[in-house]
């Protein structure tokens, strides 16, 4: 099955998902992985590797759930695992709880979705989503717990405020790509600025569903606001002398200041020995590795090293359905790019042109919506519009910067069960898929459509 059909086939296979985890009560991982076994046979992927008139080979079906798994491991799986045991360490020691402490200090007990959201927003400038949301939940469940604030606001508001940058301000990668594409990338500063302007309506929009939602969706980890201030007392006692802001701090500071100091490495092209140790300790998983040592530090200085051992099995315990699922996502990601679906809304975008910068967006949305991954969405769109920037209009500086935050705007419409993003969310949240569903997905549409209607307004005053 090619073309129009297999689109609906796609549609028909997501709402079959949809029910089968959520009315039928299998599980997540089951129900990616059959789905993506009957989409892919659908789609006519070949059962095995077969060999082409053109000489390339097509990848077979288990091949391609397999490369599909297995990538998800190696671009995310010890970033996960690393970040989670950081949290755990932070639990232990009491290093989130005195991080909690800090962050009511500074913006009050009344605030702290708005806290949270906008320390995901700046920490995601140079820090991939999926690993700062890992890196920052020790903080947002010591909030919970601090506050009393919804779990769930907590969970919309930090993904939201990551998400916004990650698609709109570099040095994150799809960002700078798209720009580099359609030409602008000698104006990284103009996208960084106005990146900046568009990313505050989603901000806006995130905060107040954010809000709203908590009000509606009960995660797992919620506070009795009740018994919170006694119930955090105890805690507090239950540590005797809490560590130091520092050392609390150091696991998770230290990370992103190292993937901060790699990105901007990156983007001012710096060669050479020095330019390389940069990049090397900003990957994220040696960037998180040095956040263990940290972590270990802390465990050290709080006399409780003896419990390491069973921190990290505990750790690897609890992250093991996190990291499977995302690894299912990942397989129906790459099943989808394997079946000619995406080839076929590229080749056929004609229809859409006509609708100025609005048509970037709704090309890069289509895709986002597809295939799961927002930077794949940024440097595909940005591919297919960059010859078309003339007859769209666009092809000024300022308007092609603009066409670049149009495609980010549809890079983050919509998170779903294809994003690994969303796994990540709803798990370490402890929402189940369909609570993801009411909060991650839907923030992420009203996200991408406020900011969109910002660029429009920007994209009719300047043409």
């Amino acid at each position: 099955m090619q073309g129009f059909p297999l689109i609906i086939a796609f549609v028909i296979a997501i709402v079959i998902m949809i029910v089968a985890i959520s009315k039928w009560k299998i599980h997540p991982f089951l129900s990616i992985m059959g789905i993506s076994l009957i989409l892919g046979l659908i789609a006519g992927i070949p059962l095995v590797n077969k060999t082409l008139e053109d000489g390339t080979v097509r990848e077979g079906l288990a091949n391609v759930i397999g490369s599909g798994f297995s990538a998800t491991f190696t671009s995310i799986g010890i970033v996960i695992i690393l970040g989670a045991l950081i949290g755990m360490i932070l639990e232990v020691t009491g290093g989130a709880v005195k991080l909690a402490d800090v962050v009511v200090r500074v913006v009050g007990p009344k605030r702290p979705g708005l806290a949270i959201l906008i320390m995901g927003w700046i920490v995601s400038i140079p820090v991939f989503c999926d690993s700062g949301f890992v890196i920052l939940n020790p903080i947002r469940k010591s909030l919970v717990q601090r506050t009393g604030v919804s779990s769930v606001t907590m969970s919309v508001a930090l993904s939201a405020g990551l998400y916004a940058s990650h698609v709109f301000i570099p040095p994150t990668p799809g960002p700078i790509a798209a720009a580099n594409t359609l030409g602008v990338g000698e104006n990284l500063l103009l996208v960084i600025a106005m990146g900046l302007v568009v990313s505050l309506p989603a901000l806006l929009v995130a905060y107040l569903y954010a809000t709203f939602i908590g009000k509606k969706v009960k995660a797992k980890d919620e506070a009795d606001f009740e018994t919170v201030q006694q119930s955090y007392e105890e805690i507090v006692q239950s540590y005797g002398t809490l560590p130091s802001g520092f050392l609390s701090f150091a696991p998770i500071v230290v990370p992103i200041l190292l993937m901060a100091l790699s990105s901007i490495a990156s983007m001012a092209k710096m060669t050479g020995t020095f330019g390389d140790i940069l990049r090397f300790l900003g990957t994220p998983i040696i960037a998180l590795a040095i956040g263990t040592i940290f972590g270990v530090i802390l465990l050290i200085s709080t006399k409780v090293i003896g419990q390491f051992y069973e921190v990290t099995n505990k750790t690897l315990r609890e992250v093991g359905p996190i990291l499977f699922i995302t690894a299912a996502g990942g397989v129906l990601g790459r099943v989808i790019a394997q079946s000619g679906m995406v080839d076929y809304i590229k080749e056929n975008t004609t229809a859409l042109a006509s609708f100025g910068i609005i048509f970037p967006f709704l090309l890069s949305a289509i895709l986002k919506t597809a295939q799961g991954s927002s930077t794949v969405a940024l440097v595909t769109t940005a591919g297919i519009v960059q010859p078309m920037l003339g007859s769209l209009g666009l092809e000024s500086t300022f308007l092609t910067v603009m066409t670049v935050l149009a495609i980010g705007a549809g890079a983050m419409t919509v998170s779903h069960a294809n994003d690994s993003y969303f796994w990540v969310v709803t798990n370490f949240g402890e929402m189940t898929p369909q609570q993801g569903y009411k909060t991650q997905t839907v923030v992420t549409l009203l996200e991408g459509i406020a900011s969109m209607a910002l660029i429009t307004v920007l994209w009719l005053l300047f043409r």
